[in-house]
């Protein structure tokens, strides 16, 4: 509703304000406060809105300004409705949004039922008593929503929700536990409506008998409801609604169980045998049809009528069709059949609960038609007095009858006639059931062919008393025919008297009468003529029977009789006929004690009448014989009351002496059952004695008023002197005593109406005090004392004032002694319980004394109770329990009652009584704990918000009553600190309590309780302020103790509370420096705490900065500021990441933020506040997170955090955590044990393995083999994995978030994120924008300004970035399986590399490579990836931008990678398809989009740009030299596609090949025919590495020499090459790989277990490939090329050199190189590379196998603690070459160099080996994290190797002619120095490459033959004599010569 103006009051004058831009939300139901009305012309102008828009209610305002109050004054069930239903709405919703789509639609149905009811209330046209059962179900509905809805419990008094300012504490909370307790109903009743019969073949009328059938006790419990149907299956009379509806009144709850059931009995009305033929008869006959049952216990849970379909079934065997009914819940299915599926009656059924008067005003809507009551067979469990009942009840049980001539059993009918003593038939008496009225005669149903029928049929007589005599019941038994004439025959007759000769009536049971034959009805006419015959065979006298024609024949029948004026005992009717024997009345009067209760209570009212009328016959020879009657148990039931309203005036002087005269005697007496009996009479006799009176007195004017006076206080005298007996332990007086003492309550409410309300008192007063004070506490007179003092205060007698202060000594005095020893404190409850709720606000100036007299009195022993009674263990069972916390609530309600009442001046009064400090400390302790334990939460129920809040309010008056109390007398020389304590804890708890938490409460709920109280919290913070600034000097002994309080109490979000409470920390820090000189306990502490309470939700970015402005503007002036702002700030940012923390946790998912979170904290903890066990435990929630996400080596390197702090010490450790009590070393090895486990999920087998091997260390330490067998097993199986499965890469994303709205630890940072596994950029984004939904992704990769920093908002940044591996030893190393290389690459990785293509200057549009420049971005994060989070900051950016000529070559040598891993994986078969080196190749060669090489050398070959860009020398050659390569590798790969291609693919291999060779040409690339390039080294499918580029790596005079360093060696694979694409190259490619193009050979090269070493001192593995990039080789000479060219240009590719694989020792020797000859391999030494190789291991020669896989040596894999130091291995002792684990150096291999002619500078003399100075250093691993797994790579001293397995090592040199060309590449120069041994076929190590080349034997043919040679060979491998043999050969001819183009050694 928009506002158009509004005006306002202010000094009686009229401002109207234009508001067009502002509204006033309202909803439909809001009171708006209406302050003044314009009319007339000035209407258009001003207002609001149309007045014909509202509705104008009158309403009462309370609290007028600016928390008024405006109730309407309507009534007040409907202003709860409107409220009510309000709060609903917003709930209602709440329940479709969590799909709790029961309780919704429940809940809207009864929202909609109290709306209609709302209206029926608002339309006021109801009655009284209607208008009551409205709101009685209004309330009740109310209750029902909100007990569903969790909401406030509202406690009632009629109907109307209580003011608890207008009541009593006290009576507050009994409401409360009213509404939890309803009272059960003791009386049910069943209401039953027929609506129809489905059926598909009815063609009969039928009859449905309803009845509730006791399946336990097989009987039925109510008559039977009767209801005829039509053909149709409708009922017959649809407008008389009594025919098809009862009411089955008087259930009992016993009643309401499983085995009692509602049965269906159906007959049919039509033919005998359903189906014949209508020619056969047409007489109409009852026949059995079906029978239905349903369960009464089913039908408890159903709130409204149900409707019912209930199943019918047949009967198998007419014979068991009385008991069908059992069958079918007995489910004895054999003797019944489903009628059928559409088959059923159709019945509505509903429990009702409640007396019949209730009924009758719950259910009115069942009662405005006619509804058929049916009764009970008997009397219901509760005998209302005045109810008169005749009913008897026939039913026809079975008979036995003879064929009486016919072939087949009769079909026997019996037709029941009641007749009157004249034998006149009485009409309309016979009743078939309730719904039909009387009939004249009663038909039983016919059953075919039987005879001995049973029927059960039930039928009532409901006779009047005076018709009763003489009559009797007559059955006519008849035969019906089947035959066409359908006739009934009858064939006998039995009848029955109703009424014996003595006048009692037919008592029940079952009657076996004669069957009279009898063949004509006229025979019948005249009663008198068969009533002189004997009816039962029980009558017959032996041999009389000789007027029954035939005995055999029997019918049985059995009655019930249910009267309240007939009798069937003798007893009584002997009683009540007392005036015909009046000798037989002393008789009467004995047996009356023996007769049945329920029969007395049947006939009271008559019995009464006769016991008075005996008396007043004759009262001294009857007196004391009526009186013992009158006094037993039998007759005093609750309903003597209603007969003495309208009886005569008995004796009462007869009455009173003869009491008198039982009481005077009961002291001296024996026996005391007697007296006792009378005395629980006392109640009874003395209404009797005063409704005497009171007739006595109306009817004479009150004569004789002093003499009744006197009459009664004397035997009041003697009932005080028996009760003052005091009797030693428990005696029969005390038994009596307490009878007394149990209906003395209601004797004095019964004097009450005859005597004054003071002189009942003072005969209270004195009865009461003449009891004996009793010391022992087993007397069970103490309870009945307690009793009696509780059934007086509630009677009338107390609640007079006047009789109130005579009476209230008394009971205190009786209270304090049993509270004081804990005695009976449920009776005491009770009882101040009901003293106090007489105390409301309302009448307070009447109560204040008696309220002084019971604080008085109870104070001090109240609270004892109330702290006795709190601490005791609750009891285990459910019941004690209730009645425990019942307990306690009460008398918690009795002390808040009375505090409630007290002022100012009666708490002076009230402290002033306590004489001594000590007792006043003692008082104030007391109460602050009982008051701490009424805040707690468990003290009421959740839902009693009403009594909670009305508790704080008395707590809260209390505490600013008491505050002035503390500072008077607490704050002088002696402190308290106890009091203190307890008061500020107290205050405190107080504030912290969730009852008070207003922000959590609905806005209604919030609005009335402050409106009401306001906001407590804000007072009770005032308070504390105000007392903590009185402490002065005293508030350093409260510091340390209450930092933590204060900090809970700030937290809560209440802004003024904050306010007031924070500048107390200021206050504590300036106290604490001015005592100590810092604040470091008080910073302590504060740190502590925070954890803690934020964990709890408490805190929020407000109180964040808060704490931070206050606390600073405090400090501004003080001298210790800068420490302050110090502190200030720790906490301050503390907080932010616990606030981060908690807000990602309040997700419960776990994800990144979640990780990150924990991260931030823990590090946080771990850094800046050293606190270890916090550090810890953070620890251990990202661990649990990391394992809820699965992140299994995340969660493995955040244990090893935990790890690191431990030492492999004995020292015990505490129980922490999840960690039980152990040592130390206990802990360290569960600790890696679960660590190794977790690694070994996550598939970081290489930290695995470094664990183990700690831990096997640890074992061999301490001589744990087993556990050490295990350990080392382990290790190996984790070689296996990394060896045998696969593992994959993630991909790496830089995420940037910008914006205000992110957590701080994420605020304008950048991460670096690890991802999934299969986890790309699409799927990556996508999940990072589901953790941040709000999030908006930006689409570029640029860094955003300020602008996006600064945003109100949220911007993700993600792109994908490369790893920058820091190992680059394992990925540059040729021969490393990738299944290795992978872990590496991926793993430990610090930096990682986006590049951002660009063009510089103006865009080349026909090339646009000349200006493509990359921006080359290095990200250097804090902590390596994997580590404990999934991401990382990134700490320092690096930005470089790479020219065009360096971007293509980055982009040539990238390529020329991929295509050697291709290739590699093509020939060991590791791709199991050709298509991805099919799709290289042709990208290389065809390159369609950028145009390949060609583009390169257009843009950068040419002379203009070499002219311009001289500086670019360097570059531009090494570019030629990486296209040279790539055509190298394209020439290879061809080969080997070409040997793999599939057919279908060869017309493509053969337009690559034509497009390769075009390709060369168009470049202007010369290949001479002659050079072979050996692409690649494949070691398991790894191809060599190329990816770091060196500056300065290209020179043409020597080559680099990487180190290399790893602990394992790997297998060797051979190296073969290819020039050219024929067919001739092709087939090379087979020789080399195996000569076998079938079979598995090709892949499996044979290794060679020779052993080498490296003389570099930075020398790793001994036999692995160099994996330096191409561009690190050195260029030939262009002055070389051409002779090379020139000499190599003959030779054929058999006539290359190729490599054999051999396996022999290697020998150290020198062979002197001739510096003349040629340079092919720019990895040649140069003269500064110095000596080869210094040692060698020898090895003993092994066969050789055929394949890695086959062969004798296994494969080892490299270790993952490659971190050794560079040159750890290297040395110059034979102890430190070889293998590092063992000693033994592994498998070497062959490769294939290709020759090149390039000519070196004349030769150096050797110099000795040294590492080149250009050699770049590589940069050292940045220092790893604390959880690094690499810190644990100690290194191990080498282990020497044995003597046993060492060579000696003869050192030679080999004169080398410089004048021979070079054929060789890789042979030693001049400058090397010494070189291995050379012979055909044997191992030689070239450069520091780490190369094995083996030289065919064919080239020593001219100077050995080539059986001597392979002899020589052989017998130097078994014979180490051959060695010396062959050295000594070998000195004598050191002469290298070139014959027939081929190379070869002359000797």
């Amino acid at each position: 509703m928009a506002i158009i103006t509004h005006f306002i009051l202010r000094n009686h004058t009229k401002y109207w304000i234009d508001l067009f831009n502002h509204g006033l939300p309202l909803e439909i139901g809001d009171t708006v406060q209406i302050l003044e009305k314009c009319e007339g012309s000035q209407c258009c102008h001003c207002g609001i809105f149309p007045s014909s828009y509202i509705h104008l209610k009158n309403a009462l305002v309370k609290n007028k300004g600016q928390f008024e109050t405006v109730i309407p004054t309507e009534d007040s069930v409907i202003t709860e409705i409107t409220m009510t239903l309000r709060d609903w709405g917003t709930m209602w919703k709440q329940l479709y949004m969590r799909n709790e789509g029961d309780l919704f639609h429940r809940l809207w149905h009864v929202m909609n039922e109290i709306l209609e009811l709302r209206q029926q209330v608002l339309v006021g046209h109801l009655t009284h008593d209607r208008l009551s059962d409205i709101k009685q179900h209004i309330t009740a509905r109310l209750d029902w929503g909100n007990e569903q809805l969790g909401l406030d419990l509202v406690p009632r008094r009629d109907f109307s929700m209580v003011d608890p300012d207008e009541i009593s504490i006290t009576e507050l909370y009994r409401r409360h536990r009213r509404r939890e307790a309803p009272p059960q109903a003791s009386m049910h009743h069943l209401f039953l409506q027929m609506k129809s019969m489905m059926s598909s073949n009815l063609g009969e009328e039928l009859e449905v008998f309803y009845s509730v059938y006791d399946s336990r006790e097989m009987r039925p419990i109510s008559e039977r409801f009767f209801v005829r149907l039509n053909k149709q299956g409708l009922p017959k009379s649809p407008e008389k609604t009594e025919r098809q509806c009862t009411l089955f009144v008087d259930l009992g709850s016993s009643d309401l169980r499983k085995d009692v059931y509602v049965v269906a009995h159906i007959f049919r009305i039509g033919r005998m045998v359903a189906g014949e033929k209508k020619s056969v008869s047409n007489t109409q006959y009852k026949r059995p049809y079906g029978c239905a049952v349903i369960s009464v216990a089913d039908l408890l849970t159903a709130d409204f009528k149900d409707d019912h379909l209930l199943k019918i079934y047949s009967c198998n065997a007419e014979s068991e069709w009385y008991q069908i009914h059992d069958s079918i819940i007995r489910k004895v299915s054999s003797r019944y059949s489903h009628i059928g599926t559409n088959t059923g009656l159709n019945v509505s059924l509903q429990l009702l609960h409640g007396d019949m008067e209730q009924i009758r005003k719950d259910y009115m809507r069942l009662f405005t038609r006619n509804v058929s009551i049916t009764k009970r067979l008997e009397f219901s469990d509760i005998i209302i007095p005045g109810e008169i009942r005749n009913d008897l009840y026939v039913t026809l049980e079975r008979g036995e009858f003879e064929k009486g001539g016919k072939s087949v059993a009769r079909n026997v009918e019996v037709t029941v006639y009641l007749l009157g003593g004249d034998g006149q038939l009485l009409k309309g008496l016979v009743c078939c059931g309730s719904g039909e009225p009387g009939v004249d005669e009663n038909r039983s149903f016919v059953l075919y062919h039987s005879n001995s029928p049973r029927w059960a049929e039930q039928i009532k007589l409901p006779i009047p008393l005076e018709m009763f005599h003489g009559t009797h019941l007559r059955f006519e038994l008849r035969h019906c025919s089947t035959k066409e004439k359908g006739e009934k025959k009858l064939f006998g007759f039995s009848f029955v008297p109703l009424m014996q000769d003595d006048g009692r009536p037919l008592p029940d049971g079952t009657h076996e009468l004669i069957v009279h034959k009898c063949e004509e009805t006229a025979d019948l006419q005249d009663p008198s003529r068969y009533l002189k015959l004997p009816f039962s065979k029980a009558s017959l006298q032996p041999g009389n029977n000789q007027t029954i024609k035939n005995s055999k024949e029997s019918f049985w029948i059995q009655s019930s009789l249910c009267s309240t004026k007939l009798t069937q005992n003798g007893d009584m009717l002997d009683l009540l006929k007392w005036r015909v024997h009046l000798d037989r009345i002393i008789d009467c009067l004995s047996k009356l004690k023996d007769i049945d209760g329920t029969e007395i209570v049947k006939f009271l009212q008559d019995t009464l009448d006769t016991l008075f009328g005996i008396l007043d016959e004759s009262p001294q020879r009857y007196g004391l014989k009526v009186f013992d009657c009158l006094v037993s148990d039998a007759l005093f039931k609750p309903y003597e009351g209603e007969y003495m309203k309208c009886r005569h005036c008995i004796a009462l002087k007869d009455l009173i002496r003869v009491l008198k005269w039982y009481v005077d005697r009961i002291i001296d007496a024996e026996h005391q059952e007697q007296i006792q009996q009378v005395l629980k009479a006392s109640e009874y006799l003395f209404k009797y004695i005063v409704q005497s009176r009171r007739l006595y007195a109306a009817a004479t004017g009150g004569q004789n008023e002093e003499e009744f006076r006197c009459s009664v206080h004397e035997l009041f005298k003697s009932i005080h002197l028996f009760l003052s007996h005091e009797s030693k332990g428990i005696s029969p007086i005390t038994h009596t005593q307490a009878v007394f003492l149990r209906s003395f309550p209601n004797v004095c409410c019964e004097l009450l109406k005859i005597f004054s309300m003071r002189e009942v008192a003072n005969l209270a007063r004195d009865t009461l005090s003449s009891l004996p004070a009793l010391a022992h506490t087993d007397c069970p007179l103490q309870a009945v004392k307690l009793q009696c003092m509780a059934k007086t205060v509630e009677s009338p007698l107390y609640i007079n004032p006047e009789s109130r202060c005579v009476l209230l000594p008394v009971v205190l005095r009786l209270l304090h002694t049993h509270l004081q020893e804990q005695r009976e404190l449920v009776l005491c409850a009770n009882i101040l319980t009901s003293m106090l709720t007489l105390n409301t606000p309302a009448t307070e100036c009447g109560v204040s004394e008696e309220v002084n007299l019971v604080m008085e009195g109870l104070s001090g022993v109240l609270l004892r109770t109330i702290l006795e009674v709190t601490n005791r263990p609750q009891p285990a069972a459910t019941s004690l329990r209730l009645q425990y916390q019942d307990v306690t609530g009460e008398f918690v309600a009795c002390l808040l009652t009375l505090l409630r009442q007290l002022k100012d001046k009666e708490y002076q009064q009230l402290l002033s009584r306590f004489p001594t400090k000590d007792e006043l400390t003692s008082f104030l302790l007391q109460l602050f704990t009982v008051f701490r334990i009424l805040i707690r939460p468990d003290m009421f129920p959740k839902d009693w918000t009403v009594m909670r809040l009305v508790a704080n309010n008395v707590i809260i008056t209390t505490i600013l009553y008491l505050s002035d109390t503390l500072r008077n007398n607490f704050l002088n020389e002696k402190f308290d600190f106890k009091v203190w304590e307890s008061y500020f804890y107290l205050c405190i708890i107080f504030i912290n309590q969730p009852c008070l938490q207003l922000e959590m409460f609905p806005p209604s709920k919030r609005k009335k309780v402050l409106e009401k109280y306001g906001d407590m919290r804000v007072m009770i913070g005032c308070e504390i302020f105000s007392m903590w600034q009185h402490l002065g000097d005293y508030k350093l002994s409260l510091i340390p103790t209450l930092i933590g309080p204060f900090m809970e109490v700030t937290l809560v979000p209440q802004m003024d509370l904050r306010n007031v409470l924070i500048p107390i920390f200021h206050d504590m820090m300036d106290c604490e420096q001015q005592r100590s000189g810092n604040f470091k306990q008080v910073e302590a502490k504060l740190i502590d705490k925070l954890d803690g309470l934020m964990s709890e939700g408490k805190g929020d970015e407000t109180y964040r900065e808060l704490f931070n402005n206050i606390l600073l503007k405090k400090i501004e002036r003080e001298t210790w500021r800068e420490s302050g702002v110090s502190h200030i700030a720790t906490v301050t940012r503390l907080m932010e990441r616990l606030l981060d923390y908690r807000d990602c946790m309040k997700i419960g998912e776990v994800d990144g933020k979640t990780m990150g979170c924990t991260v931030n904290l823990l590090n946080f903890y771990k850094t800046e506040l050293n606190k270890e066990e916090m550090y810890i435990r953070y620890i251990h929630k990202l661990y649990e997170l990391h394992l809820k996400a699965q992140n299994y080596t995340e969660a493995s390197y955040t244990l090893l955090l935990y790890d690191e702090l431990l030492e492999w010490t004995e020292r015990p450790l505490r129980e922490f955590l999840t960690y039980p009590m152990q040592s130390e070393w206990q802990r360290k090895e569960c600790l890696h044990l679960t660590i190794i486990h977790n690694f070994d999920r996550g598939k970081c087998w290489e930290n695995c393995i470094i664990l183990c091997r700690e831990l096997a260390n640890q074992y061999e330490a301490f001589y744990d083999y087993r556990n050490l067998s295990k350990m080392r097993m382990m290790e190996a199986s984790l070689y296996d994995k990394i060896m045998n499965q696969q593992r994959l890469e993630p991909e790496f994303f830089r995420v940037g978030f910008y914006g205000k709205k992110f957590p701080f630890f994420l605020r304008n940072k950048e991460f670096v994120c690890r991802g999934n596994d299969y986890e790309r950029l699409e799927a990556f984004q996508q999940r990072m924008l589901s953790e941040f939904p709000h999030a908006i992704a930006m689409q570029h990769a640029n860094l955003p300004d300020q602008t996006i920093h600064q945003a109100d908002a949220q911007y993700l940044q993600i792109y994908p970035v490369s790893p920058v591996p820091e190992n680059q030893d394992v990925l540059q190393r040729d021969g490393v399986p990738n299944n290795i290389k992978s872990f590496y690459k991926v793993n430990h990785i610090w930096r990682f590399r986006y590049d951002r293509p660009f063009h510089k200057g103006t865009k080349d549009k026909e090339n646009e490579f000349k200006s493509l420049w990359v921006e080359r971005t290095t990200l250097a994060l804090a902590q390596s990836l994997p580590g404990i989070s999934c991401w990382f900051e990134v700490e320092k950016r690096e930005l470089v931008e790479m020219s065009p000529l360096e971007n293509a070559s980055e982009v040539i040598e990238n390529k020329t990678l991929q295509l050697r891993t291709l290739i590699a994986q093509c020939q060991m078969r590791q791709m199991l398809n050709i298509n991805p080196l099919t799709m290289c190749l042709n990208g290389v060669i065809d390159a369609a989009v950028n145009g390949g090489l060609a583009r390169y050398q257009e843009a950068f070959f040419a002379k203009d740009y070499i002219a311009n860009h001289p500086e670019d020398g360097e570059k531009i050659t090494r570019l030629r030299e990486l296209m040279f390569e790539q055509a190298h590798i394209l020439e290879f790969g061809l080969a080997v596609h070409e040997k793999f291609v599939p057919q279908d693919m060869r017309p493509l291999h053969k337009k690559l090949v034509d497009q390769f060779h075009v390709m060369r040409s168009s470049l202007g690339i010369q290949f001479p025919a002659y050079v072979r390039v050996s692409p690649l080294h494949f070691a398991n499918g790894s191809p060599r590495t190329c990816r770091t580029p060196v500056p300065n790596a290209i020179s043409p005079d020597g080559g680099r020499i990487v180190a290399r360093r790893s602990p394992l060696s790997y297998p060797a694979v051979n190296r073969y090459s290819s020039s050219s694409l024929s067919s001739q190259a092709s087939n090379e490619v087979s020789n080399i790989t195996g000569q076998s193009e079938s079979s598995d050979e090709v892949f499996n090269m044979q290794p060679s277990p020779s052993t080498s070493s490296l003389s570099s001192n930075h020398s790793g593995s001994h036999n692995v490939n160099s994996s330096a990039p191409s561009s690190n080789r050195a260029s030939p000479l262009p002055s070389d090329k051409h002779k090379h060219s020139r000499e190599n240009a003959c030779l054929s590719p058999r006539d290359r050199l190729c490599s054999g694989i051999f396996s022999s020792t290697m020998i150290p020797f020198q062979i002197p190189v001739d510096s003349a000859l040629p340079r092919c391999e720019p990895n040649l030494p140069t003269p500064e590379t110095g000596s080869l190789c210094k040692n060698v291991r020898s090895l003993s020669p092994m066969p050789t196998a055929r394949s890695p896989q086959k062969s004798m040596v296994p494969p080892l894999t490299p270790s993952p603690t490659d971190g050794l130091p560079m040159g750890s291995l290297a040395s110059h002792s034979p102890a430190r070459s070889g293998s590092y684990s063992s000693g033994i150096s592994s498998l070497s291999r062959c490769s294939v160099s290709e020759m090149c002619g390039i000519d070196l500078p004349p030769p150096d003399p050797p110099l000795p080996p040294a590492v080149p100075a250009d050699i770049p250093i590589r940069r050292g691993s940045k220092t790893p994290p604390p959880y690094s797994v690499y810190e644990r790579n100690n290194p191990r001293r080498a282990t020497p190797l044995p003597h046993s397995l060492s060579v000696p090592m003869i050192p030679f040199q080999i004169p080398v002619d410089s004048t021979l060309p070079r054929c060789e590449p890789n042979l030693p120069t001049p400058e090397t120095g010494t070189v291995p041994f050379l012979n055909a076929g044997w191992p030689i190590l070239c450069s520091g490459q780490d190369k094995i080349h083996k030289i065919e034997s064919s080239l020593f043919l001219d100077s050995f033959p080539r059986r001597k040679i392979l002899y020589i060979l052989n017998m130097y491998i078994f014979q180490r004599l051959i060695i010396f043999l062959l050295i000594n050969i070998l000195s004598i001819k050191h002469k290298i010569f070139y014959l027939r183009k081929k190379c070869f050694i002359r000797t």
